[in-house]
């Protein structure tokens, strides 16, 4: 099948996803275990500690969902629990040296890709393409009102 016969939603779809493994597996390369759920809480940490309570209320998810990530996050060394500074009953959790390490491989990865693309288009034109094809799929208000930062080029 060739890609370019392909409907357009389709073929971003499929960009998406293929450009989500590619990152995945170079973090993993250097970061074993790292999956792409986790992705989400590291975007979120990435604004500062934070309870399993405030992290599952802004990924509008259950706190067990999240509990079951940090778990994971935190046994794969990417977070850390720490004492919440005004209640020594609250546990905040923060990202580590290698939770770092691993959302700045991941960007690293992403630029070069970008940087590839970019040699071969044009940028703010294909960037108008993406956003009409977002507007008109009704996602422009989930990306507006998105309470956990999008990732940073």
């Amino acid at each position: 099948m060739d890609p370019a016969n392909l409907d357009l939603p389709v073929l971003v779809s499929i960009v998406g996803q293929t450009v989500d493994r590619h990152v995945l597996s170079a973090v993993r390369h250097v970061h074993p275990g790292i999956r792409a759920s986790h992705g989400y809480v590291f975007q979120r940490l990435l604004q500062g500690p934070s309870t399993v309570t405030e992290i599952a209320r802004d990924l509008r998810v259950s706190q067990q969902a999240v509990s079951k990530l940090v778990k994971e996050l935190v046994a794969l060394g990417f977070v850390v629990r720490i004492p919440d500074p005004h209640d020594k009953r609250v546990r905040r959790l923060e990202l580590t040296n290698d939770g770092r390490d691993a959302v700045d491989l991941a960007r690293r990865v992403r630029a070069e890709l970008a940087a590839s693309v970019a040699a071969h288009l044009d940028v703010p034109a294909a960037r108008a393409v993406l956003v009409a094809l977002l507007e008109a799929a009704g996602g422009l208000d989930a990306v507006r009102e998105a309470s956990v930062p999008l990732p940073e080029p």
